[in-house]
């Protein structure tokens, strides 16, 4: 995906997409326990899914549960994983070079928040089990979009996909949480340094809190969580 970006282009493939995610993935390979929250998705515009990632199966979740099209920000590796690799080139994931600063996917992603879509963002940048410390993309481009985040916690995705009936399946499911919407405050659509920093910190902590204690990380003592960078939003 480049800088100019073309909804009606992508959307007949989205659609194919989620058609055979519906149909044969979530059916046949990965077991959702529960699901809370999917009223905090705004209906309409521009919006950052800030998500923690823990497996490899954690994005295409959310790509099915959220009643609207996503576009994902993933490893530009997964373009060239066999088989799989065609999925995201389906989709249009906008592909990240996770060793520098990638303007490309910078800009590819403003220009889906432009366009009043919603892109998801793991801001570690990798998958791990407890958070570590957030990359500071995610508090650039919900600022610079002036687009509201909604964090989105989940747990439980280790093992998948496997096949309905194995061992994983006797096991507890995924749980995935949409949590409330938040905008960062008008002051700082364009933050640098430190001040970004903070902003990410800041909603990290958001997501930590609504993760399991063993989650959390560097993110785990709740009580430096502060909110001076954001306001809440009504879902």
């Amino acid at each position: 995906m480049n800088q100019k970006y073309n909804h009606a282009h992508w959307e007949a493939r989205r659609r194919l997409c989620r058609f055979l995610l519906k149909t044969i993935a979530f059916p046949f390979l990965i077991k959702l326990d529960e699901v809370e929250g999917l009223e905090n998705i705004p209906r309409t515009g521009a919006a950052v899914l800030l998500i923690n990632h823990i497996a490899f199966v954690d994005p295409i979740v959310c790509l099915h549960l959220v009643p609207r099209n996503i576009v994902p920000l993933a490893k530009i590796e997964v373009y060239d994983y066999p088989v799989v690799g065609l999925f995201p080139r389906l989709w249009g994931v906008i592909p990240v070079r996770r060793e520098e600063v990638d303007r490309r996917a910078v800009q590819s992603a403003l220009a889906v928040l432009e366009a009043g879509e919603i892109v998801l963002v793991a801001p570690e940048g990798t998958r791990r089990t407890q958070l570590e410390r957030g990359k500071e993309g995610v508090a650039y481009l919900a600022s610079h979009a002036n687009a509201p985040v909604v964090p989105v916690a989940i747990c439980g995705t280790r093992g998948f996909p496997a096949l309905r009936g194995t061992a994983r399946w006797r096991e507890a499911g995924a749980i995935v949480r949409f949590g409330r919407p938040f905008r960062f405050r008008t002051e700082r659509q364009r933050p640098r340094g430190e001040q970004l920093r903070r902003m990410t910190d800041e909603a990290m902590y958001a997501l930590a809190a609504m993760l399991p204690s063993e989650l959390r990380g560097v993110y785990a003592d709740l009580s430096q969580a502060t909110r001076e960078t954001y306001q809440w939003l009504e879902s």
